[in-house]
């Protein structure tokens, strides 16, 4: 049974790194098929209405599979991130966060290791899990650690999740710096890369847009960026004067008006997302708001990738099934370990 991604591939000759577009189970003749892949230009990508998990989000004979850890962080640990909800305003309100750590199968103690951070991350773990064992038995991407990292909790405006997310600054990619990589090192064993093209960021809405705002802020940390559905919205509470309207300021002012950053990035956003029907002053449509992220982008000559996804709705795990392989494998493109 053909790939039909590869078809795609010879007939646009487009980098063809981007998106799996093949059949659940190879041999399979009942097995759902997946859209074939169409192309608007060697960056920009439409998928769908119909979608088919990658054959890298089954678990496989013969493929090692990495360890696992789990830990649990409390508000209390944190010096950066003391707590907040936003039915409680103006208090502290104690909370604890799941981080689940993938080690990849014969990794050495002490040589450091390039990564990928996850927002929301246990949402994503089994998938990301199945993924980089496949991969990284194909030798298609670096041995890798990933930190799967849940949010303090709640969503939207005032809630710890919001704050963490939805903030444009750094202070969330000094937290994971400050007070989450050193634990997995200490309690692990496991030394991180400090080359900067060696370490990722991923995540879906407010997490997508946090993993932006890691690299951007911090492309001394972070160069390569995968988002789903990422909240390039008005969502950022409490208002910063120095980015009015949150998060739709990167493609509004932010990436026109500064000069390109070595970033590499990865993006995504389904027909049917949040806020696809409202007008561009509500600064509250995510279709919009991708959109203009990839024209945002591709004005400044960023290397990026952009995927519509139609007939999906917002961070569809359809879609996330379907591209994460390819995504994973674009992304990581022309890494050499020092």
């Amino acid at each position: 049974m053909p790939n039909l991604y590869q078809t795609a591939f010879f007939l646009t000759a487009c980098a063809a790194v981007l998106i799996g577009a093949c059949p659940v189970v190879a041999d399979d003749t009942t097995a759902v098929k997946a859209a074939p892949v169409r192309t608007t230009g060697k960056s920009e990508f439409v998928i769908g209405p119909a979608y088919a998990d990658a054959p890298e989000t089954i678990v496989k004979d013969g493929v090692p599979r990495g360890t696992i850890h789990e830990f649990t962080m409390k508000s209390t640990d944190s010096k950066i991130y003391p707590g907040i909800a936003k039915d409680r305003p103006g208090q502290v309100v104690p909370y604890e966060r799941k981080v689940m750590v993938y080690v990849p199968t014969g990794y050495v103690s002490g040589k450091p290791a390039p990564f990928v951070v996850v927002q929301d991350g246990p949402w994503y773990g089994d998938t990301v899990f199945k993924v980089l064992d496949n991969l990284i038995h194909q030798r298609r991407v670096p041995p890798m650690v990933a930190i799967l990292i849940e949010s303090g909790g709640g969503d939207s405006k005032g809630s710890q999740r919001g704050l963490e997310y939805d903030t444009v600054s750094g202070v969330y990619a000094n937290f994971v710096e400050i007070e989450v990589l050193p634990r997995i090192s200490k309690d692990y064993g496991i030394t991180f890369t400090k080359d900067p093209k060696g370490r990722a960021t991923m995540g879906g809405s407010s997490g997508g847009s946090a993993a932006f705002t890691m690299a951007w802020f911090r492309p001394d940390l972070y160069h390569r960026v995968l988002t789903y559905s990422g909240t390039y919205v008005d969502q950022q509470s409490p208002f910063n004067p120095a980015s009015p309207h949150g998060a739709w300021e990167y493609h509004e002012n932010l990436i026109p008006k500064t000069k390109r950053k070595p970033l590499r990035i990865w993006l995504e956003v389904s027909e049917n997302d949040n806020g696809s029907k409202l007008d561009e002053a509500s600064l509250h449509n995510w279709v919009m708001a991708n959109q203009r992220m990839a024209a945002a982008l591709k004005s400044k000559r960023y290397a990026y990738r952009y995927v519509f996804a139609e007939g999906a709705g917002h961070t569809d795990g359809r879609v996330t099934r379907q591209t994460l392989p390819e995504a994973l494998v674009w992304l990581w493109e022309g890494y050499k370990a020092k």
